[in-house]
């Protein structure tokens, strides 16, 4: 499923070579790092944190029948 967050990612930002994905499992929840360029941070966070917001619903929606809980954080 990290592939699904990548896609997005790449399709956001500047440089898409400097997207990375990280996946750890923790139980129930599952926790994405999701870590690009500094310059292209604001295109992945959006105005007021649209963009994030809308990047966590879906991974939350893609996990939901599993049971599973899901984490997106944007790290630098």
């Amino acid at each position: 499923m990290s592939e699904l967050l990548t896609s997005m990612a790449k399709s956001l930002v500047n440089n898409p070579d400097e997207v990375v994905v990280k996946k750890t499992e923790r139980g129930n929840t599952i926790v994405f790092e999701l870590s690009v360029a500094p310059d292209d941070m604001g295109k992945i966070i959006g105005k007021n944190g649209k963009r994030a917001q809308a990047i966590r619903a879906i991974m939350k929606a893609k996990y939901l029948k599993e049971g599973k809980r899901v984490v997106v954080d944007i790290v630098d």
